[in-house]
């Protein structure tokens, strides 16, 4: 019996928590859907709901409309998706299947890489991007990728290289036997085995890079250029009241993506993840 009141107590507790914690985002979903008069209210139910802030909110902006900006960030997130999956993949099986010198140290070297912050190589990358005229483009967002760098490069890198390795080398060695190379057993073998890693790696990925307000913000500087988060960003007007319902319409829907994309690649997700821990 006393477990059972602890059992009830606890949970109770933790519903009570759950439910302080998840107002703030309540309270946003229901202003989604209020009028401005309304917007000051604690209640979490409009009660004059509208979708008024949704057709306003999309074409907020001077000369410019949401679909610009949604294609935008779509349009940049994919493309370094893209060329992330295919660039930290092919280093990932250099470390996890081919031997060369010095290659522990070279892997020890990309993994202290992810205890170094972003904010602290902005500066050096701004100038060489400058430098090279490519400011105002989305280039500072796919070249480094390319290169295996990037905003989460060597922790994907360290992500595949644990899932290939628990791949068999046999397959390996049966694929030379039949006369394939180095590249044909990477793209034969080991990529159709790596789906649920390339996943794992496509949905971070696209998440970080859909989320990067702080790089974005530094070198994009065309409004038609704009990613959401930046488009976003110019509903608050300092000198001026901002149009917090437009603001918050606009806001529920860049998340919509991201959502929509999780709950379909979930599985693959949650498969990535636990196989990466596991050695062949």
């Amino acid at each position: 019996m006393k477990n059972m009141k602890r059992s009830f107590a606890s949970h109770l507790l933790l519903i009570v928590i759950s439910a302080v914690m998840m107002y703030p985002v309540l309270w946003w979903f229901g202003a989604v859907f209020k009028p401005s008069d309304e917007l000051s209210s604690a209640s979490l139910i409009p009660h004059h709901p509208t979708l008024k802030n949704f057709s306003e909110g999309w074409n907020a902006i001077t000369h410019y409309s949401f679909s610009i900006f949604f294609g935008n960030t779509i349009g940049l997130a994919v493309s370094v998706v893209a060329v992330a999956v295919v660039s930290c993949s092919l280093v990932a099986f250099g470390f996890a299947r081919m031997n060369f010198p010095l290659k522990n140290f070279w892997f020890s070297i990309v993994l202290l890489t992810l205890m170094l912050p972003n904010q602290v190589t902005i500066v050096p990358q701004y100038i060489l991007f400058d430098s090279f005229g490519w400011i105002d483009t989305y280039l500072p967002f796919i070249i480094p990728h390319a290169l295996a760098g990037g905003i989460g490069g060597s922790f994907f890198i360290f992500l595949f290289v644990q899932f290939i390795r628990s791949i068999p080398k046999e397959l390996d060695e049966a694929a030379k036997m039949d006369g394939c190379g180095s590249f044909k057993i990477y793209s034969r073998i080991i990529v159709p085995l790596l789906v649920p890693a390339i996943v794992t790696v496509s949905i971070f990925c696209f998440l970080w890079n859909w989320d990067d307000f702080f790089g974005q913000m530094i070198y994009i500087q065309s409004i038609g250029k704009f990613t959401v988060g930046l488009a976003l960003k110019m509903f608050v007007d300092s000198q001026s009241a901002a149009p917090w319902g437009q603001l918050f319409a606009m806001s529920l829907l860049s998340i919509v993506p991201g959502a929509v994309l999780f709950f379909f690649t979930q599985r693959y997700l949650v498969e990535g993840i636990a196989t990466t821990g596991l050695k062949g």
